[in-house]
């Protein structure tokens, strides 16, 4: 295999499990040293683990994507102790509160919607407003945010999660147009319902239900997922910058 990211430094946020844990392993396999970000030590350092033992190089960091100073913090020791960043993977998330959006109880469902918008939304805002000066400094690469096809289309009762899928995307556009004359690109990937820790409390019935959703009958992989972030990361998606890209099994179109 080619090492396209032999020489990058990459950050994966929620790297411990999912897409994030396979965007990781891709991008150390072709030679990128992997900044691996959770918030569970245990999943972090078992991904860190898993770069390692193939013969790459990581930096496991652990904390909460939703308070600043921890995204201001992983930047840095990208910088100082693997010595730069091009690559950035915004990807943690949460799913937050389910039901009709004027059903939600005004206090505890409100608690969910912050936490929701914190983990989800700030944190691609702050991992920008500090991931790109760095990338900058490193010599320019590129960031891939973690939208969903709830970052383009209208989830029933997935209100909260839809508004900040969206507010993602927007961010997404805006830092690739501001940005792109200094050498970082940035887009988003959309990936329909994909087979992680989220969706394994789904009843059989409602799993069901989900996957018939998809034209292909299925849910996605993490790997398929990490496929094309990873292109995205390429050199062969050199022109490509603020645009969505589905992975989706065909939810969108119908």
């Amino acid at each position: 295999m080619a090492l396209e990211f032999q020489g990058k430094v990459a950050l994966v946020t929620g790297a411990g499990s999912g897409i994030g844990r396979a965007v990781a392993i891709q991008l150390a396999d072709q030679g990128a040293r992997v900044v691996v970000q959770d918030l569970l030590i245990e999943s972090a350092h078992a991904v860190a683990a898993e770069v390692q033992e193939s013969g790459g190089e990581s930096l496991a960091v652990v904390g909460d994507v939703s308070d600043p100073s921890h995204l201001r913090e992983i930047v840095g020791r990208a910088l100082s102790e693997l010595g730069g960043l091009h690559l950035a993977f915004n990807n943690a998330g949460i799913a937050g509160p389910r039901g009709p959006l004027a059903d939600y109880d005004d206090t505890d469902n409100f608690d969910a919607y912050r936490r929701l918008m914190a983990v989800t939304l700030d944190s691609v805002y702050f991992g920008l407003r500090y991931e790109i000066p760095a990338i900058i400094a490193s010599g320019g690469g590129a960031v891939v945010n973690t939208s969903s096809i709830a970052g383009a289309l209208a989830e029933v009762n997935l209100a909260p999660y839809t508004a900040a899928k969206h507010g993602v995307a927007g961010f997404t556009k805006v830092a690739a147009a501001t940005y792109a004359k200094d050498g970082v690109r940035v887009n988003s990937v959309h990936p329909g319902y994909v087979d992680t820790p989220l969706l394994s409390a789904l009843p059989p019935e409602a799993r069901d239900a989900v996957e018939r959703a998809h034209p292909m009958g299925r849910l996605a992989t993490p790997v398929e997922v990490a496929n094309l972030v990873t292109f995205l990361f390429s050199s062969k998606a050199s022109f490509i910058t603020g645009s969505q890209h589905f992975v989706d099994g065909g939810y969108s179109c119908v």
